[in-house]
């Protein structure tokens, strides 16, 4: 790089420790521009600084592009099919498609991760961590209103986030916050600034407070979560019209706005339970905007006639084994399934390629910290019978495998049916609803954590800590494989509690390699996050973990 060393000791005053380094590592080439602003918007450098760390090394940049600042102009009403929420629409405990769709209608986060996995300020106009990491401070944006009228203060950050990090709520977020952040470690410093004390360093937790834990939209001091569903009540462009469960809702725009006024003048959303009448709806005009479609079943979108945005993503699906229960107690038996799958042929049967090929780890290839040099796993029936065999099943085994109806997973899951025959092992398929899969998505409560097998839909996250955590450490919120390894969970630890890439890389590959040996889950792909529209329609955003905002959507 052809650095102006002058202007960039100019840029570096001011900026924290961790953040410097950020900087010394973009400077010294060892990270590119697209992990520099990543990294930098992480640690709480503002994208002017880095724009112009970037110039003075020699390049030049323009801000990512985001929903979170709508242009002007009045639009028509946008008509969008998503999945039928799961349940209740509460803050608090959703944890499907539908649901955390419709909470990003109305709601807003502290910060917002946009389809380039950069977070950007929305409730939160800065951030910083202390030296170590497990300190961070937030300043909230002043002048913001509730639909309700209520001022947004840091009592409402407070109140919120000890909702969600508080077990006795049962809340879905300890996904994310679990063994890091605890009601106790919420503190308020001022009206307008609080500071989250974790239990340990984390280098990635801001992505914790963003639309990728999107559970996290900031609720009024004292509402009760579970009444959200009547009101909606929210910060954000679009206020509740009408919500009527398993149907559908409407939101109108919001012109008391605290940004830019969105465009479209109402938004209507119809529920569907699959994608099957979904599709129908887009291709005859029922509906203008699709949130997501899967390309087995949706292959009409694909040829030209619609506006498709494709996004590479982390979402995908794990096919859990429970370590705890035989035959699947002997990880020779867990790698043995794995390897009757031909994933290139799955990725091409149910995607068209529009896939990466997972290696039975979360750490997917649009993570930066993902460590490539680990060998692909591949099929091999001869190693698979061979495993069986010195697991005491030369001739096979029968168990049972659990999962819902949604997008491809059927069809991925009669595929792991029909390979698993390969090496006599009969697997007793069923597919339920999404409502009844989940059921109450705790341990001894729903069939997705509790069947033998399960087969589950993870959403995309920007960073792979809630991948890292909720499934696979011991105390896992969503550990449906009942996996317990000493090693993994010190390893997750430190991987989280580094800020530094290249260490998060290293320790990566240690964990890829443990993953495979032990095949607790099978990560068959990780697929690209598809939405579509109309061609009269512009400017809908969605993002690769489900969300669709349409701040900035019109209709010619």
């Amino acid at each position: 790089m052809d650095i102006d060393h002058g202007r960039l000791s100019r840029l570096r005053k001011g900026q924290g420790e961790i953040a410097n380094h950020v900087i010394d590592e973009y400077a010294a080439g060892r990270l590119s521009r697209r992990d520099f602003l990543r990294r930098g918007a992480l640690v709480g450098i503002s994208l002017p600084v880095l724009g112009a760390v970037i110039s003075a090394c020699g390049s030049s940049t323009s801000s990512p592009s985001s929903p979170s600042s709508p242009g002007g102009g009045v639009g028509a009403t946008i008509k969008v099919g998503i999945t039928t929420p799961a349940a209740a629409v509460n803050p608090v405990t959703v944890a499907d498609q539908g649901g955390q769709d419709m909470l990003g209608q109305t709601g807003e986060y502290l910060t917002f991760s946009n389809q380039h996995l950069t977070l950007q300020p929305v409730l939160a106009e800065s951030w910083s961590p202390n030296s170590t990491a497990d300190v961070w401070t937030f300043k909230i944006r002043q002048g913001v209103k509730f639909h309700n009228g209520q001022p947004l203060t840091a009592d409402d950050v407070v109140y919120t986030y000890k909702l969600s990090t508080n077990p006795k709520s049962a809340p879905a977020a300890l996904s994310a916050f679990g063994g890091g952040l605890t009601p106790d470690g919420v503190v308020k410093v001022d009206d307008f600034t609080v500071a989250f004390h974790l239990a340990a360093p984390n280098g990635n937790f801001p992505y914790l407070t963003s639309s990728d834990n999107y559970n996290m939209i900031i609720i009024p001091n004292n509402y009760d979560p579970a009444k959200w569903q009547s009101t909606f009540v929210g910060t954000g462009p679009f206020v509740l019209k009408s919500y009527t469960p398993t149907v559908g809702a409407s939101f109108t725009r919001n012109e008391q706005y605290w940004g830019t006024k969105a465009l479209p003048a109402e938004t209507q959303f119809t529920f569907y339970k699959n994608q099957t009448p979904a599709i129908p709806a887009l291709t005859s005009g029922s509906i203008d905007v699709l949130g997501q479609f899967s390309v087995t079943g949706g292959e009409q979108l694909l040829t030209g006639g619609f506006t498709v945005t494709k996004l590479k993503s982390s979402a995908h699906r794990e096919l859990s084994m429970r370590n705890d229960q035989a035959p699947f107690t002997d990880p020779r038996v867990r790698q043995a399934i794995a390897l009757t799958l031909a994933r290139p042929d799955i990725i091409k049967a149910l995607f068209k390629g529009y896939a990466d090929l997972g290696n039975d780890s979360p750490f997917a290839p649009v993570f930066p910290s993902t460590d490539t040099s680990i060998a692909q796993r591949a099929q091999d029936i001869a190693k698979a019978k061979s495993l069986l065999s010195a697991a005491g099943h030369p001739n096979g085994f029968t168990t049972s495998l659990i999962t819902e109806d949604f997008l491809e997973i059927p069809q991925f899951a009669q595929i792991v049916v029909q390979s698993a025959k390969a090496i006599g092992v009969t697997i007793n398929l069923k597919v339920e609803s999404s409502a009844a899969y989940y059921g109450k998505a705790t341990f001894g409560n729903s069939d997705w954590l509790d069947a033998t097998m399960s087969l589950v839909d993870y959403g995309h996250r920007s960073v792979p800590n809630v991948f890292l955590t909720a499934p696979l450490q011991g105390s896992g919120t969503w550990n449906a494989a009942h996996f317990k390894n000493s090693q993994y969970d010190k390893l997750s630890a430190q991987y989280i509690g580094t800020s530094d890439l290249t260490t998060q890389r290293t320790i990566a590959g240690q964990m890829q390699t443990l993953l495979l040996n032990e095949t607790p889950i099978i990560y068959a792909y990780f697929y690209n996050y598809l939405s579509a529209w109309a061609n009269t329609v512009h400017g809908p955003y969605p993002t690769a973990i489900g969300h669709i905002f349409l701040y900035n959507a019109t209709k010619s």
